[in-house]
Protein backbone atom coordinates (compact mmCIF):
# COMPACT_ATOMS: atom_id res chain seq x y z
CA UNK A 1 0.00 0.00 0.00
CA UNK A 2 1.22 3.40 -0.76
CA UNK A 3 0.57 6.25 1.12
CA UNK A 4 0.94 9.96 0.64
CA UNK A 5 1.86 12.30 3.88
CA UNK A 6 0.97 16.75 3.03
CA UNK A 7 1.89 19.15 5.10
CA UNK A 8 4.59 17.75 6.79
CA UNK A 9 6.98 19.37 8.90
CA UNK A 10 10.97 18.79 9.61
CA UNK A 11 9.79 17.18 12.70
CA UNK A 12 7.65 14.52 11.31
CA UNK A 13 10.09 13.31 8.48
CA UNK A 14 12.27 10.63 11.18
CA UNK A 15 8.70 9.48 12.35
CA UNK A 16 7.30 9.15 9.11
CA UNK A 17 10.57 6.86 7.85
CA UNK A 18 10.74 4.75 11.34
CA UNK A 19 7.12 3.99 10.97
CA UNK A 20 7.48 3.02 6.78
CA UNK A 21 10.00 0.46 7.85
CA UNK A 22 8.24 -1.11 10.52
CA UNK A 23 4.93 -1.56 8.75
CA UNK A 24 6.54 -2.04 5.37
CA UNK A 25 4.44 0.55 3.72
CA UNK A 26 5.33 3.25 1.13
CA UNK A 27 5.18 6.82 2.38
CA UNK A 28 6.01 10.09 -0.03
CA UNK A 29 5.73 13.22 1.95
CA UNK A 30 5.37 16.68 0.97
CA UNK A 31 5.07 20.34 2.48
CA UNK A 32 2.28 21.36 0.57
CA UNK A 33 -1.10 21.08 1.30
CA UNK A 34 -3.15 18.92 -0.43
CA UNK A 35 -5.26 21.04 -3.06
CA UNK A 36 -6.91 20.92 -6.17
CA UNK A 37 -4.06 22.33 -7.66
CA UNK A 38 -2.02 18.85 -6.89
CA UNK A 39 -4.37 16.31 -6.52
CA UNK A 40 -2.60 14.53 -9.42
CA UNK A 41 0.36 14.19 -6.58
CA UNK A 42 -1.92 10.76 -5.12
CA UNK A 43 -2.51 9.09 -8.26
CA UNK A 44 -1.64 5.71 -7.81
CA UNK A 45 -2.06 5.46 -3.73
CA UNK A 46 -4.39 4.81 -1.39
CA UNK A 47 -4.13 6.28 1.23
CA UNK A 48 -3.75 10.23 2.64
CA UNK A 49 -2.94 11.91 5.79
CA UNK A 50 -3.26 15.85 6.51
CA UNK A 51 -2.88 18.01 9.38
CA UNK A 52 -5.73 21.02 9.49
CA UNK A 53 -5.01 23.65 7.59
CA UNK A 54 -7.23 22.93 4.81
CA UNK A 55 -11.01 22.29 4.43
CA UNK A 56 -12.32 18.81 3.11
CA UNK A 57 -15.54 19.55 1.59
CA UNK A 58 -17.88 17.41 -0.61
CA UNK A 59 -15.97 18.79 -3.58
CA UNK A 60 -12.65 17.94 -2.13
CA UNK A 61 -13.79 14.22 -0.88
CA UNK A 62 -14.82 13.37 -4.42
CA UNK A 63 -12.13 14.67 -5.94
CA UNK A 64 -10.15 12.26 -3.42
CA UNK A 65 -12.27 9.37 -4.58
CA UNK A 66 -11.98 10.08 -8.43
CA UNK A 67 -8.41 9.57 -8.06
CA UNK A 68 -8.57 6.60 -6.20
CA UNK A 69 -8.04 7.49 -2.10
CA UNK A 70 -9.96 5.14 -0.21
CA UNK A 71 -8.36 6.31 3.14
CA UNK A 72 -7.82 9.89 5.16
CA UNK A 73 -5.98 10.53 8.41
CA UNK A 74 -5.55 13.59 10.11
CA UNK A 75 -3.25 13.66 12.09
CA UNK A 76 -5.25 15.72 14.89
CA UNK A 77 -7.38 15.35 17.33
CA UNK A 78 -9.72 17.43 16.21
CA UNK A 79 -11.73 16.98 12.54
CA UNK A 80 -13.57 20.02 11.68
CA UNK A 81 -11.72 20.14 8.36
CA UNK A 82 -13.02 17.44 7.11
CA UNK A 83 -16.97 16.71 5.96
CA UNK A 84 -16.76 13.58 7.77
CA UNK A 85 -20.53 12.51 6.95
CA UNK A 86 -20.29 12.83 3.22
CA UNK A 87 -17.17 10.99 3.14
CA UNK A 88 -18.92 8.28 4.99
CA UNK A 89 -21.68 8.72 2.14
CA UNK A 90 -18.80 8.09 -0.82
CA UNK A 91 -16.85 5.23 0.72
CA UNK A 92 -13.57 7.25 1.92
CA UNK A 93 -12.73 5.85 5.67
CA UNK A 94 -11.20 8.52 7.92
CA UNK A 95 -9.73 8.47 11.52
CA UNK A 96 -8.06 11.09 13.18
CA UNK A 97 -5.41 10.88 15.95
CA UNK A 98 -4.63 10.51 19.54
CA UNK A 99 -1.98 11.33 21.95
CA UNK A 100 -1.44 11.67 25.40
CA UNK A 101 -3.13 14.95 26.89
CA UNK A 102 -0.22 15.95 28.95
CA UNK A 103 1.49 17.94 26.42
CA UNK A 104 -2.13 20.30 25.83
CA UNK A 105 -2.85 20.03 29.97
CA UNK A 106 0.70 21.56 30.99
CA UNK A 107 0.75 23.96 28.21
CA UNK A 108 -3.19 24.79 30.06
CA UNK A 109 -1.70 25.58 33.13
CA UNK A 110 0.85 27.43 31.95
CA UNK A 111 -1.49 29.69 30.18
CA UNK A 112 -3.58 30.05 33.17
CA UNK A 113 -0.46 30.96 35.13
CA UNK A 114 0.85 33.66 32.30
CA UNK A 115 -2.42 35.30 32.67
CA UNK A 116 -3.10 35.61 36.57
CA UNK A 117 0.61 36.94 37.07
CA UNK A 118 0.44 39.81 33.73
CA UNK A 119 3.60 37.92 32.59
CA UNK A 120 3.35 39.32 29.00
CA UNK A 121 3.37 42.95 30.12
CA UNK A 122 6.02 42.69 32.80
CA UNK A 123 8.65 41.13 30.32
CA UNK A 124 7.59 43.86 27.74
CA UNK A 125 8.45 45.91 30.60
CA UNK A 126 11.41 44.39 31.60
CA UNK A 127 12.76 44.42 28.14
CA UNK A 128 13.25 48.09 28.21
CA UNK A 129 14.62 48.06 31.60
CA UNK A 130 11.22 49.39 33.11
CA UNK A 131 11.13 47.24 36.37
CA UNK A 132 7.99 49.08 37.95
CA UNK A 133 5.38 46.94 39.62
CA UNK A 134 2.01 49.11 38.95
CA UNK A 135 0.00 46.97 37.57
CA UNK A 136 0.95 44.28 37.56
CA UNK A 137 -0.63 42.65 40.39
CA UNK A 138 -1.15 39.04 40.17
CA UNK A 139 -3.87 36.31 41.78
CA UNK A 140 -3.21 33.15 43.23
CA UNK A 141 -4.87 30.16 41.74
CA UNK A 142 -5.90 29.03 45.02
CA UNK A 143 -8.19 31.85 45.54
CA UNK A 144 -9.89 31.45 42.79
CA UNK A 145 -12.55 29.03 41.00
CA UNK A 146 -12.20 27.58 37.82
CA UNK A 147 -14.63 26.33 35.34
CA UNK A 148 -13.60 23.56 32.69
CA UNK A 149 -15.31 23.16 29.65
CA UNK A 150 -15.10 19.52 28.23
CA UNK A 151 -13.93 16.64 30.88
CA UNK A 152 -12.79 14.56 28.22
CA UNK A 153 -8.54 12.94 28.60
CA UNK A 154 -7.48 16.22 28.12
CA UNK A 155 -9.77 18.22 30.28
CA UNK A 156 -9.51 15.73 32.85
CA UNK A 157 -5.94 15.86 33.04
CA UNK A 158 -6.30 19.62 34.02
CA UNK A 159 -8.49 19.31 36.44
CA UNK A 160 -6.13 16.62 38.47
CA UNK A 161 -3.46 18.98 37.78
CA UNK A 162 -5.53 21.98 39.59
CA UNK A 163 -6.38 19.98 42.35
CA UNK A 164 -3.47 19.84 43.58
CA UNK A 165 -3.28 24.03 43.77
CA UNK A 166 -6.50 24.26 45.87
CA UNK A 167 -8.56 26.22 43.90
CA UNK A 168 -12.38 25.62 43.66
CA UNK A 169 -13.01 23.60 40.71
CA UNK A 170 -16.70 23.47 38.61
CA UNK A 171 -16.48 21.57 35.52
CA UNK A 172 -19.46 20.96 32.29
CA UNK A 173 -19.49 18.18 30.06
CA UNK A 174 -22.71 16.23 28.22
CA UNK A 175 -21.90 12.94 29.95
CA UNK A 176 -20.34 12.78 33.89
CA UNK A 177 -16.98 11.28 33.94
CA UNK A 178 -16.97 9.63 37.77
CA UNK A 179 -13.40 10.42 38.39
CA UNK A 180 -13.46 13.29 37.43
CA UNK A 181 -16.64 14.21 40.40
CA UNK A 182 -13.85 13.17 42.89
CA UNK A 183 -12.18 16.26 42.75
CA UNK A 184 -14.91 18.77 40.91
CA UNK A 185 -18.40 19.31 40.98
CA UNK A 186 -20.60 18.94 37.41
CA UNK A 187 -22.84 22.43 36.92
CA UNK A 188 -24.23 23.46 34.00
CA UNK A 189 -22.96 26.37 31.72
CA UNK A 190 -24.56 29.15 33.06
CA UNK A 191 -22.85 28.15 36.93
CA UNK A 192 -19.76 28.40 35.39
CA UNK A 193 -20.30 31.45 33.67
CA UNK A 194 -21.86 33.29 36.60
CA UNK A 195 -19.28 31.69 39.46
CA UNK A 196 -15.84 31.02 37.60
CA UNK A 197 -12.86 33.39 37.96
CA UNK A 198 -11.34 31.59 35.14
CA UNK A 199 -12.77 29.56 31.92
CA UNK A 200 -10.87 27.01 29.65
CA UNK A 201 -12.07 25.16 26.96
CA UNK A 202 -11.42 21.59 25.80
CA UNK A 203 -14.31 21.05 23.57
CA UNK A 204 -14.43 19.69 20.05
CA UNK A 205 -15.56 22.00 17.13
CA UNK A 206 -18.91 21.12 16.37
CA UNK A 207 -22.44 23.03 15.15
CA UNK A 208 -23.34 23.15 18.52
CA UNK A 209 -20.25 24.66 20.33
CA UNK A 210 -19.39 27.10 17.23
CA UNK A 211 -18.98 30.49 18.88
CA UNK A 212 -19.98 29.11 22.20
CA UNK A 213 -18.37 31.72 23.94
CA UNK A 214 -20.00 34.92 22.41
CA UNK A 215 -21.39 38.02 23.37
CA UNK A 216 -24.60 36.86 25.29
CA UNK A 217 -22.35 34.24 27.35
CA UNK A 218 -19.51 36.64 27.92
CA UNK A 219 -22.23 38.90 29.83
CA UNK A 220 -23.29 36.32 32.28
CA UNK A 221 -19.57 35.64 33.12
CA UNK A 222 -17.65 37.38 36.02
CA UNK A 223 -16.08 40.51 35.68
CA UNK A 224 -12.47 40.40 34.99
CA UNK A 225 -12.82 36.94 34.00
CA UNK A 226 -9.81 34.81 32.34
CA UNK A 227 -10.30 33.03 29.59
CA UNK A 228 -7.88 29.96 28.52
CA UNK A 229 -8.57 28.45 24.80
CA UNK A 230 -6.00 25.96 23.60
CA UNK A 231 -8.48 23.47 21.68
CA UNK A 232 -10.03 25.07 18.73
CA UNK A 233 -10.48 28.80 17.64
CA UNK A 234 -14.19 28.54 16.76
CA UNK A 235 -15.33 27.85 20.18
CA UNK A 236 -14.96 32.04 20.27
CA UNK A 237 -16.53 34.50 18.28
CA UNK A 238 -13.59 36.88 17.54
CA UNK A 239 -15.16 40.41 17.33
CA UNK A 240 -17.49 39.50 21.01
CA UNK A 241 -13.71 38.33 22.31
CA UNK A 242 -12.13 41.85 20.99
CA UNK A 243 -15.39 43.72 22.69
CA UNK A 244 -14.95 41.92 25.97
CA UNK A 245 -11.28 42.87 26.60
CA UNK A 246 -12.19 46.47 25.59
CA UNK A 247 -14.54 47.02 27.83
CA UNK A 248 -12.38 44.82 30.27
CA UNK A 249 -15.31 42.67 30.88
CA UNK A 250 -12.64 40.08 30.39
CA UNK A 251 -8.94 40.31 32.58
CA UNK A 252 -7.39 38.56 30.55
CA UNK A 253 -7.22 35.64 27.26
CA UNK A 254 -4.68 32.77 27.11
CA UNK A 255 -4.67 31.75 23.37
CA UNK A 256 -3.69 29.20 21.52
CA UNK A 257 -5.99 29.07 18.69
CA UNK A 258 -7.96 31.78 17.30
CA UNK A 259 -10.47 31.42 14.86
CA UNK A 260 -9.62 31.88 11.19
CA UNK A 261 -6.11 31.16 11.88
CA UNK A 262 -5.58 28.50 8.77
CA UNK A 263 -3.05 29.67 6.54
CA UNK A 264 -1.47 31.73 9.46
CA UNK A 265 -0.36 29.34 12.11
CA UNK A 266 2.89 27.00 11.43
CA UNK A 267 4.13 29.69 9.33
CA UNK A 268 6.80 32.32 8.51
CA UNK A 269 5.01 35.46 8.11
CA UNK A 270 7.54 38.17 9.33
CA UNK A 271 7.76 39.94 5.99
CA UNK A 272 3.90 39.50 4.95
CA UNK A 273 0.59 41.46 5.97
CA UNK A 274 -1.83 39.32 8.43
CA UNK A 275 -4.84 38.66 6.21
CA UNK A 276 -6.53 38.56 9.55
CA UNK A 277 -7.01 41.81 11.12
CA UNK A 278 -8.45 40.46 13.99
CA UNK A 279 -6.31 38.33 15.04
CA UNK A 280 -3.38 41.13 14.15
CA UNK A 281 -6.07 43.68 16.39
CA UNK A 282 -6.62 41.24 19.45
CA UNK A 283 -3.20 39.95 20.06
CA UNK A 284 -1.67 43.16 20.82
CA UNK A 285 -3.78 44.00 23.90
CA UNK A 286 -1.40 44.01 27.06
CA UNK A 287 -3.32 41.08 29.13
CA UNK A 288 -3.98 38.86 25.63
CA UNK A 289 -1.41 35.78 25.33
CA UNK A 290 -1.08 34.43 21.94
CA UNK A 291 0.79 31.31 20.75
CA UNK A 292 0.98 29.67 17.55
CA UNK A 293 -1.00 26.49 18.12
CA UNK A 294 1.54 24.89 19.69
CA UNK A 295 -0.22 23.31 22.92
CA UNK A 296 0.47 19.84 21.13
CA UNK A 297 3.74 20.59 20.65
CA UNK A 298 6.32 18.34 22.02
CA UNK A 299 8.44 15.26 20.91
CA UNK A 300 6.05 12.53 22.13
CA UNK A 301 2.79 14.39 20.49
CA UNK A 302 4.35 14.43 17.15
CA UNK A 303 5.56 11.04 17.31
CA UNK A 304 1.88 9.91 18.25
CA UNK A 305 0.34 11.98 15.55
CA UNK A 306 2.78 10.38 12.57
CA UNK A 307 2.51 6.70 13.66
CA UNK A 308 -1.25 6.98 14.62
CA UNK A 309 -2.44 8.17 11.38
CA UNK A 310 -0.42 5.51 9.41
CA UNK A 311 -1.78 3.23 11.56
CA UNK A 312 -5.01 3.96 11.17
CA UNK A 313 -4.95 3.71 7.45
CA UNK A 314 -3.31 0.79 7.68
CA UNK A 315 -5.82 -0.97 10.49
CA UNK A 316 -8.62 1.07 7.93
CA UNK A 317 -7.42 -1.12 5.09
CA UNK A 318 -7.36 -4.27 6.56
CA UNK A 319 -11.05 -3.93 7.32
CA UNK A 320 -10.11 -3.46 11.65
CA UNK A 321 -12.26 -1.11 13.73
CA UNK A 322 -9.99 1.15 15.29
CA UNK A 323 -10.91 3.88 17.91
CA UNK A 324 -10.39 6.82 15.92
CA UNK A 325 -12.32 5.54 12.73
CA UNK A 326 -14.65 8.55 12.10
CA UNK A 327 -16.09 7.10 8.82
Amino acid sequence: MKIYAFEVRDDEIDFFSAISKKLNVEISCSKEMLTPDNIDLVDGYTGVTILGQYKYDAKMLDALKAHGILYLATRTIGYNHIDVEYAKKIGIHVCNVSYEPNSVAEYTIMMILLCLRHYKASLWRTNVNDFSLEGLQGRQIKDLTVGILGTGRIGKMVLQYLASFGCKLLAYNLSQNEDVKKIAEYVDLDTIYKECDIISLHLPLTKDTYHLINKDSIAKMKQNVVIINCARGGLMKMEDLIEGIENKKIGALGLDCMEYEEGIVHQDLKTDIISNREMAYLRQFPNVVHTPHMAFYTDAAVRSMVYGSVEGICAMHQNKQIPNQLS
